[in-house]
C-alpha cells in the first residue's frame, strides 16, 4: 500500500508553495483548482476536478510522489455542479467520491506517496479539522482516521512552517520520531524524504 498523507491549513499559509523543491520527475501534481502554481518550478501538473480523471491519474503516475492539490475542491466543485439537485442522496455521492479517492490512492503500490491538500474548517467544538462538505465523512468516516500522517501549515511571524504534532485542538499527528520537532520548514520535499527514510522506503525517479 502507498503511504498516503494529509496536508491542511488555512488559504495563503504556504500549502502549494511548499512544492517548490520537488524537482521534475519526483511528483506528479493533480492541480484541482487550476490555480498557478506559486513558484517558478517546471513539475509536472495536470488540471482537473473531475474524479474519473483524478482516479485515473492517480493510477497512471509514474513519478514516486504524488499531490492532489487543492483536494478540498473535489468536493466543493461538486457540491456545486448539483447545487440545484434536491435531497440528501448528492451528499452521500460526495462523500463516497472523496472517500473511493482516499482509497484508490491507498492501494497504490508501496513505494509511492500521495498527498491531500485542503483547507481547514472548524468543528463546533473548536476542533480544527480537514474540510469536507455535508456531515458524512466527518462524522460517520473521520478522514483523518485514515491517514498517518497529517500535518498542518502555519504562519508565525512570517515564517511559514508545517505543524507536525497535535496541539490539543486539531488532528495534526506523525510517527514518533519521524519529524525532529513540532515546527519544520514549509518544504513538502523535505518531507517526502523524511517519510521515505522513516519508511525505509526506495525512491525511484521516473519522468512523470
Amino acid at each position: 500500500m502507498a503511504v498516503i498523507v494529509m496536508i491542511m491549513g488555512q488559504s495563503g499559509t504556504g500549502k502549494s508553495a511548499s512544492l517548490r523543491n520537488f524537482q521534475p520527475g519526483q511528483v506528479s501534481v493533480i492541480n484541482v483548482s487550476g490555480k498557478p502554481m506559486p513558484f517558478r518550478n517546471k513539475i509536472a501538473t495536470i488540471s482537473t476536478n473531475q474524479y474519473a480523471q483524478v482516479w485515473q491519474l492517480l493510477k497512471q503516475a509514474k513519478a514516486p510522489s504524488i499531490v492532489i492539490d487543492d483536494a478540498t475542491y473535489l468536493m466543493t466543485d461538486e457540491f456545486m455542479r448539483t447545487a440545484k439537485t434536491q435531497g440528501y442522496q448528492k451528499f452521500t455521492d460526495m462523500a463516497k467520491n472523496f472517500y473511493d479517492t482516499v482509497e484508490i490512492a491507498r492501494s497504490l503500490p508501496d513505494d509511492r506517496i500521495v498527498y491531500f491538500i485542503g483547507h481547514t474548517a472548524t468543528a463546533d467544538d473548536g476542533r480544527e479539522h480537514f474540510k469536507t462538505i455535508g456531515k458524512l465523512l466527518d462524522e460517520k468516516v473521520t478522514l483523518e482516521g485514515k491517514f498517518a500522517i497529517v500535518l498542518k501549515s502555519v504562519v508565525t511571524d512570517g515564517v511559514y512552517q508545517f505543524q507536525t504534532q497535535n496541539n490539543g485542538s486539531d488532528t495534526v499527528k506523525s510517527p514518533i520520531g519521524m519529524f525532529d520537532s513540532i515546527l519544520i520548514p514549509n518544504d513538502l520535499q523535505m518531507v517526502d524524504k523524511a517519510i521515505r527514510d522513516y519508511y525505509d522506503m526506495t525512491e525511484k525517479e521516473i519522468t512523470a
